[in-house]
């Protein structure tokens, strides 16, 4: 990590127009609010970008209050493995931790993974997602994107079980998996899942709300089920074993590359799958969770492509594969 140097703390939000709406069981919204922080050592910069989510009870001006809040800490030298104890876990900590991977990065003349001692990654295969809407507007969309080998599919409760069958058959070929968003209920949890297997999807992602999911260790599943709101960091770990198959990380949920990568690792050893998944927004988000889903069983890091434009020195991506990021972007 960098020295005790002095090292100094900007951050700003951000707005990036999505194409068309990003619609889930929640809302929709036209534009990716974000919150990206710049500490510098006064030679080298490192970024990070964290997107604030109302789900958590955050908002950009409380997020960015959030960061600028550790300035001291910052100038005082603090690192990332320091600033999991000063700070929760939430996206504000997400920007300061990734800011200072990449720093470090910078500082010593190394890529991340090398800093980290982790092996080079490579490209992967990122699911594209389908917002919600009515089955016939999913099966339009769907139709646009079926030469993708992985879609990810949002639904939202009473009527899902049409809207997955339209998309299957306008997307017949490729692998489906599927985001209810929490707005699935115990009266409806075992049709929804019947109507996803019979449509051929393997994952499901947090059907029923958070604190209220017991019923999972009850029923037959008959596709894996993924813990995305009912999971943030370590902590969260033990109490899902009999309800979920997979977690998906987020690091604007572990506050970070530090615990996203402590997390993955530890839900591997208890035999969970791993899905490592993001918020809409942009290349400079998406690059640290990338290191993170190497061990992914599934990979939803498509912010980028939901956007009207990425940032400049952005992701590659060559349809649904994405490459890892460029030392001008991160890391």
């Amino acid at each position: 990590m960098t020295s005790a140097t002095s090292l100094t703390l900007s951050a700003r939000i951000e707005h990036w127009p999505i194409a068309g709406s990003f619609t889930i069981s929640r809302g929709a919204k036209t534009e990716a609010v974000t919150v990206v922080t710049d500490i510098s050592d006064g030679v080298h910069t490192g970024r990070g970008e964290c997107t604030p989510y109302p789900r958590y009870g955050e908002t950009p001006e409380t997020t960015l209050q959030a960061v600028l809040a550790m300035d001291e800490r910052i100038r005082q030298g603090i690192d990332a493995r320091a600033l999991q104890a000063a700070m929760p876990p939430g996206a504000a900590r997400n920007a300061l931790d990734c800011a200072l991977w990449d720093l470090a990065a910078k500082a010593q003349g190394k890529r991340v993974w090398q800093v980290l001692q982790r092996a080079e990654p490579k490209p992967l295969t990122t699911a594209y997602t389908i917002s919600l809407g009515t089955p016939e507007a999913m099966a339009e969309a769907t139709a646009k994107a079926a030469h993708r080998p992985l879609l990810k599919i949002k639904l939202g409760g009473d009527g899902d079980a049409q809207r997955i069958a339209a998309v299957r058959r306008a997307a017949p070929n490729s692998e489906l998996i599927v985001d209810a968003n929490e707005a699935w209920t115990d009266a409806n949890i075992a049709a929804n899942l019947d109507a996803c297997a019979t449509a051929g999807v393997t994952l499901v992602e947090q059907p029923l709300p958070a604190g209220k999911d017991g019923t999972l260790a009850r029923i037959k599943r008959p596709i894996a089920v993924c813990a995305d709101e009912s999971v943030h960091d370590r902590a969260s770990l033990a109490s899902l074993r009999e309800r979920y198959d997979a977690i998906n990380i987020k690091l604007d949920k572990t506050g970070g590359l530090t615990e996203a990568m402590a997390l993955a690792d530890d839900a591997r050893a208890l035999g969970f799958d791993i899905m490592v998944g993001c918020m809409v927004a942009t290349s400079l988000a998406m690059a640290p969770a990338l290191i993170v889903a190497q061990q992914a069983r599934v990979v939803d890091l498509d912010g980028p492509l939901l956007l009207t434009k990425d940032r400049e020195d952005g992701l590659r991506y060559d349809g649904s594969i994405v490459h890892p990021p460029s030392s001008a972007l991160w890391g």
